[in-house]
């Protein structure tokens, strides 16, 4: 039994490692791009694609989501179920995409861009290899292949990456963004094919479906309701205020979020499969999940908090000038994205234990309270930064909704998570007033940059030695087990 929770728990940290190096490195050069990409561009173009991503991630979920996660959290799934959900989803993507084509030119006039009728017509087509990239995902999840996802998002991201820097060099504005994303889910589709060989049958099971759809459908209207909820806001300002205001908007929420998809991400990614394993043994999902809160907190409090600091110095450096205006949004989606491995360890554990029905009620009670902050927001202060702050507070609100049904379920209430978090917590905020203190130096933007961040990377973990912070042992523990075990290989 040692043997198989040994062998069961390399097979975790492997997989965890090598889904982060997927993410870092599909966001990291995706990164890459987009700021010389930006640098190209003026921010009311990408103002204007980024209104056309609201209605195309709100359809996605409806391609994606629920049967694609109800497939790598059952035990009994068969050859025949990917082929269902596949045909499901393929039908459920063409539906949406002819609604979308249809509503283009209502969209372009309500929103007074002509521009967006033909654009977000185009942009729509990734629906249709998004409904089979959603079974691989599934399948690479089911056998934790993260080390060859690696190599096959990696490629898609240099294809599209260079295709849009190239058409952006061209003058094509606009398009230069819709092809790059066009084109990243094709080559994902395609060079997936080279280690997920499944190919769908032609077979369509309704009451597998069905089944599927009693766990997976509760999802998709939780992740509907959390992504309209979201893409809400981009909308309000999208046509509340000018296109260039929605851009600074969206590339300082972009900064952190890059940063929540490549640990964060990484992370749950794989504790989902790894806790539906475990579904019925509560006190190893209580482990599980509580290593999880606190490695990813361990992270990410430090990372979020560096970003913040160096905000200004760093979009003056990266993106120049005219992108100055994203900084405070920047600043204010660092305080919120900082708190999401309690929300996602939460969720996930609720996944695990097949409560979707729970996960729906704490959707609908989190964007109840979130709508009337968001209108608070819109009366009293009419400011885009208003919306973000009052978002800040509803994110730090709902860590404890979050974690309340596991109290009772895992024993593992938001007192014993606030308690866990804490130390990282406290070490960030030491560091982050160190970092800080930087800039009242009469140097170099550059300068300070690179004086800031040495800083927070020497003064961290060394605060984290000096107060005996067990994560800190286990992370370092855990990457001499991994290169230990890359030697041997």
């Amino acid at each position: 039994m040692k043997a198989n929770s040994q062998s069961e728990k390399s097979v975790v940290i492997s997989s965890l490692v090598f889904k982060f190096l997927e993410r870092t490195g599909y966001q990291g050069i995706a990164f890459v791009v987009s700021l010389v990409i930006a640098r190209i561009l003026d921010p009311t173009t990408y103002g204007t694609v980024a209104l056309l991503t609201v209605f195309i991630n709100v359809s996605t979920v409806f391609v994606q989501s629920g049967l694609n996660t109800a497939l790598i959290q059952r035990k009994d799934i068969t050859e025949n179920d990917y082929s269902t959900v596949f045909y499901v989803s393929l039908y459920i993507a063409v539906m949406m995409y002819i609604i979308l084509f249809i509503t283009a030119p209502l969209i372009a006039l309500f929103y007074e861009v002509p521009q967006l009728c033909k654009l977000l017509r185009v942009l729509a087509l990734v629906l249709i290899p998004g409904a089979f990239n959603s079974i691989q995902n599934a399948k690479v999840a089911r056998e934790m292949r993260f080390k060859e996802l690696m190599f096959c998002t990696t490629g898609s991201v240099l294809i599209s990456g260079t295709i849009g820097i190239v058409m952006a060099c061209l003058g094509f504005g606009a398009w230069a963004l819709v092809a790059q994303q066009l084109s990243n889910r094709i080559a994902i589709c395609i060079l997936l094919l080279t280690i997920v060989k499944w190919r769908p049958k032609r077979v369509l099971e309704w009451d597998r479906a069905e089944l599927l759809f009693a766990f997976g459908g509760k999802l998709l209207f939780s992740a509907l309701i959390d992504t309209i909820f979201r893409e809400l806001q981009s909308l309000v300002i999208g046509k509340k205020y000018k296109r260039k205001m929605l851009a600074f908007y969206n590339r300082g929420k972009q900064f952190p979020e890059i940063i929540i998809n490549n640990i964060n991400g990484s992370i749950q990614s794989v504790m989902l499969p790894a806790l539906s394993k475990h579904n019925g043994d509560n006190e190893k999902i209580k482990s599980m999940m509580r290593r999880s809160i606190v490695t990813s907190s361990f992270l990410l409090f430090p990372i979020c908090m560096g970003l913040a600091v160096v905000a200004e110095p760093m979009v003056h450096l990266l993106l120049t000038d005219k992108w100055l205006p994203c900084v405070p949004y920047l600043q204010a989606y660092c305080f919120a994205y900082a708190f999401w491995p309690i929300h996602t360890a939460n969720l996930q554990a609720l996944n695990a234990q097949g409560r979707s029905d729970m996960y729906l009620k704490l959707e609908v009670i989190k964007k109840s309270y979130g709508l009337a902050v968001l209108i608070c927001t819109l009366v009293f202060f009419d400011t885009p930064l208003a919306i973000v702050l009052g978002q800040c507070f509803t994110t730090l609100l709902s860590c404890f909704v979050n974690a309340s049904p596991n109290k009772k379920l895992l024993n593992y209430g938001y007192k014993e998570q606030m308690q866990d978090i804490l130390p990282s917590l406290g070490i960030t905020a030491i560091m982050g007033a160190l970092v800080y203190s930087i800039t009242f130096l009469r140097l170099h933007a550059a300068v300070i940059l690179g004086l800031q961040i040495v800083t927070g990377i020497i003064v961290y973990p060394l605060l984290a030695k000096l107060f005996k912070l067990e994560c800190f042992d286990y992370i370092l523990n855990m990457v001499k087990k991994f290169l230990k075990r890359g030697k041997a290989n």
